[in-house]
């Protein structure tokens, strides 16, 4: 087979939606909603940038690339070593895989719990469940497309459709004023720092190896066909997360509206979805949350278990992957508030370098022959960003109020900038 039919890609693009949409791609839409209330949709323009379209330019870079490990290599290879396995255990088993579980629980269980109930007991009862039908499910990588792309994805949709025609029908009080002063002052910006928060574009550049692995079960051969396919179910997927996060944010809003000062989005869906269909509400949410959550959960433990199996391949990939499950299941009982606080600073540091080195493989041909033209500005990037997010820490780094757009969350822009004009000025390749 030379390429997919129209159906198999359409299925394949199902099937990276359902990897990327989980825990942080429920929470901070309609979180983002909540808080940017009247300037919603300003806010959704930012979010849009870094949550949507970085994931996809990050689908296609990688594809066009030949993997991240490639990708990485045109900086320095110990750069793509370090850089990758950083990568795939933020979005792993450090942060992104035990959020799924943990977000899960917080929408599943404690709602439907006695005051009385032994919560941390019964998170312990849940994650195990939870990580052991991941894993199960995971262990078959090749065949994600049937079991989320046919199965999952379309169920998923349907429950989120079904609250947003919800929140039509039953307008409640209407978008409320900003609740943020970020929000208030500069909407776009805000919404795009908080587009971090859904880990997507670091996930763009570790799902490539499972989506590659799944179009190849489907019989096609050719690299470049196998390229091409991936880049669509880029595309595909990048629309419908629109879309979704499009209606998540309405719902945000207007739950904001009524039920202000919501701590996260959690919390704002908790509060609008029963108010709009009752006890069937929570259990509708529930629903979601769950099947969200695993969806993600199963395609992270898949795409780290090929990853390190091929680094390392004395351990399987079942190997890796129970002890990614494994390592996950413990971090995700240390609960939810903590996993995002760590979450900031840590994204906070390696974002903007993944920004970087995708937006430089759009112009490698012209770069190719520059030999520091990624090294600079990824160096410069990389160094600006663990600065600022030592300085969201609370570490006192006053020098770093003076850069550009830095009272913004961005002040890493200028510096990388900077860096690819020096990285492309210094002599090119074999001359002096």
């Amino acid at each position: 087979m030379k390429k997919l039919s129209g159906k198999r890609q359409a299925l394949v693009g199902f099937t990276l939606f359902s990897m990327f949409f989980g825990a942080g791609n429920l929470i901070f839409p309609p979180g983002v909603g909540a808080q940017a209330g009247t300037l919603t949709w300003p806010a959704m323009l930012g979010m849009a940038f870094s949550a949507v379209g970085l994931p996809v330019l990050g689908v296609v870079a990688v594809a066009r690339s030949g993997g991240l490990a490639a990708l990485g290599n045109r900086v320095h290879p110990l750069f793509s070593r370090v850089f990758t396995i950083l990568a795939y255990l933020s979005i792993g088993p450090c942060l992104a895989i035990p959020r799924t579980a943990s977000t899960s629980f917080e929408m599943a269980v404690p709602p439907f719990a006695g005051p009385d109930a032994p919560l941390g007991l019964l998170q312990l009862l849940y994650s195990l469940v939870f990580f052991v039908a991941a894993l199960w499910v995971a262990l078959r990588p090749e065949k994600l497309t049937d079991r989320l792309g046919k199965v999952m994805c379309p169920i998923l949709i349907l429950l989120i459709v079904v609250t947003f025609v919800g929140c039509l029908v039953n307008p409640l009080e209407g978008y409320g004023p900003p609740q943020d002063a970020a929000y208030a002052a500069n909407p776009v910006a805000k919404g795009f720092l908080d587009g971090y928060q859904t880990m997507d574009t670091i996930a763009a550049l570790v799902f490539g190896i499972i989506i590659s692995l799944n179009i190849r079960a489907m019989g096609v051969e050719r690299e470049e066909d196998v390229v091409k396919s991936t880049v669509r179910a880029g595309w595909i997927a990048g629309a419908m997360l629109l879309a979704v996060y499009s209606m998540l944010a309405h719902v945000g809003a207007l739950s904001g509206g009524a039920f202000p000062g919501a701590a996260n989005g959690a919390v704002v869906l908790t509060n609008i979805v029963p108010a709009l269909f009752g006890k069937t509400g929570s259990l509708l949410l529930a629903a979601i949350f769950v099947i969200a959550c695993f969806n993600v959960c199963v395609g992270l433990i898949s795409s780290c278990g090929e990853y390190f199996s091929l680094l390392w391949p004395r351990l399987s990939y079942r190997g890796w992957a129970a002890m990614f499950a494994v390592v996950s299941m413990a971090i995700a009982n240390a609960g939810l508030d903590l996993i995002l606080r760590i979450s900031v600073p840590v994204l906070g540091a390696i974002y903007p370098v993944a920004i970087v080195l995708i937006a430089l493989s759009f112009f490698q041909k012209r770069l190719a022959e520059h030999r520091c033209a990624y090294s600079v500005p990824v160096a410069v990037t990389g160094v600006c960003s663990v600065l600022f997010a030592l300085k969201d820490l609370g570490v006192p780094i006053p020098l770093l109020d003076a850069v550009p757009l830095a009272s913004i969350g961005l002040g890493w822009v200028i510096p990388a900038l900077l860096g690819i004009l020096v990285g492309v000025l210094l002599p090119e390749r074999g001359k002096q």
